[in-house]
C-alpha cells in the first residue's frame, strides 16, 4: 500500500469517525496515527467529553470487534484476560478469553484499578499476547487498548506508573468543544445517536496493511538526529527529573513515519517531528520539584524544540 492509499483510506476512517464526533479533527488524527503504529494511546479528560463513542466510533470505522472495560478496584487480573475452568461435561480444564480478546480495547478509568490488574494489560499491549497457567495465546491483530483516566478525581484512585505509561504510544486530551461544535452536537444527537448510523469504510485487513506498509517511509539521517538530540536534551533539562528513554525516541520516530505516510509523503521532515513531540514524549517525563502538570511538560518541551537545531532541507 503506497503513501498515496494510506492517505486516502485514513482520511476515509477520519471523515467516518468525524460523523461522530464534532471537530477534533487534531485529535482523530493521532488516534488513527497510533492505530497504524500499532501502538496504545492514553486519554486524560473529564467525564462527558466523547472518549468512549470515539473509541467505539473508530472500531465501527474499520469493522473490528469493540469491548469495554469498566475498571474498579475490585476488578482482577483474570476479569480482564480470562480464566481455565473446569468444564464437567468435557472432563477437562477449559479456557475462557477474557474481554482484553478483541481489536479495540477501551479500558475505561484504568487508574481507577489497583496497580496488579493494571499490570495485567502490560504483556497484551506489548506482546500482543495474553500468558495464563504457562500457556500463551496470541491476541487477534490488530489490536489497540485506548484507556481513560480523569485528571481532576484523585480519590480511589491508583497513578499509572511510569513502566506503564512508557506503553502508551500517544497521550492525548479531547477537550471542550467551541460554541458552534456545543450548537453541532445538540444538533446531531437531538433525536439520536449518530453512531448507530454509520457503517464500516476499513476492514482489518487494510488496517495490517498499513501497518506493514508505514514503515517504508523514507527517513534521513538528519531527522534520527534530530529526534535522538531532543530525546537526549530531556535528559539534560534543569527543570526535568526524568527525562524520556530511548523506547521513547522509537515510538517518536514511529508516529513521525506514520504522520508522513497519512500525509501522503513518502518521507519525514522536521515538522513531522515537532508535530508529535508534545503528545508522544510529555506523559514519558517527569520534572523537578512539581507535579508533572502537561502544561509545564508541554512548556519544557517548547523550550527543548527552540534550542535543538533544525536539520534544514539542504541538509536533508
Amino acid at each position: 500500500m503506497e503513501t498515496d492509499k494510506i492517505k486516502d483510506k485514513v482520511e476515509k476512517i477520519s471523515e467516518n469517525i468525524s460523523r461522530v464526533i464534532v471537530g477534533k479533527k487534531k485529535e482523530i488524527e493521532l488516534l488513527l496515527i497510533a492505530l497504524v503504529c500499532g501502538g496504545h494511546v492514553l486519554i486524560e479528560d473529564n467525564p462527558g467529553m466523547g472518549k468512549t463513542m470515539l473509541a467505539n466510533t473508530l472500531a465501527k470505522s474499520i469493522n473490528s470487534h469493540f469491548q469495554r472495560i469498566q475498571f474498579t478496584p475490585d476488578l482482577l487480573p483474570s476479569d480482564l484476560t480470562g480464566i481455565n475452568y473446569y468444564n464437567q461435561k468435557m472432563n477437562e480444564f477449559v479456557f475462557k478469553p477474557g474481554p482484553v480478546f478483541s481489536n479495540i480495547i477501551l479500558a475505561d478509568e484504568i487508574n481507577r484499578a489497583t496497580p496488579r490488574t493494571q499490570s495485567a494489560l502490560l504483556e497484551s499491549m506489548e506482546e500482543k499476547q495474553v500468558t495464563i497457567d504457562n500457556v500463551t495465546h496470541r491476541l487477534e491483530l490488530p489490536f489497540m487498548v485506548i484507556a481513560t483516566q480523569n485528571p481532576i478525581e484523585t480519590t480511589g484512585t491508583f497513578p499509572l506508573p511510569e513502566a506503564q505509561l512508557d506503553r502508551f504510544l500517544i497521550k492525548l486530551s479531547i477537550g471542550y468543544p467551541d460554541l458552534a461544535e456545543s450548537v453541532d452536537i445538540l444538533t446531531r444527537f437531538k433525536n439520536s445517536s449518530p453512531l448507530e448510523t454509520i457503517g464500516p469504510v476499513a476492514e482489518k485487513g487494510d488496517i495490517l496493511e498499513m501497518q506493514r506498509e508505514y514503515s517504508n517511509v523514507e527517513v534521513h539521517n538528519d531527522i534520527l538526529e534530530y529526534i535522538v538530540n531532543i530525546c537526549e536534551e530531556t535528559r539534560k533539562h534543569k527543570d526535568v527529573l526524568l527525562g524520556v528513554s530511548p523506547r521513547a525516541s522509537q515510538a517518536l520516530l514511529k508516529t513521525v513515519m506514520a504522520k508522513a505516510a497519512i500525509s501522503g509523503r513518502s518521507f519525514v521532515v522536521p515538522d513531522d517531528v515537532k508535530y508529535m513531540c508534545k503528545n508522544v514524549l510529555a506523559h514519558r517525563m517527569i520534572l523537578k520539584g512539581m507535579e508533572t502538570i502537561r502544561g509545564g511538560v508541554n512548556e519544557v518541551l517548547d523550550k527543548i524544540l527552540d534550542k535543538v537545531e533544525v536539520p534544514t532541507e539542504k541538509g536533508i
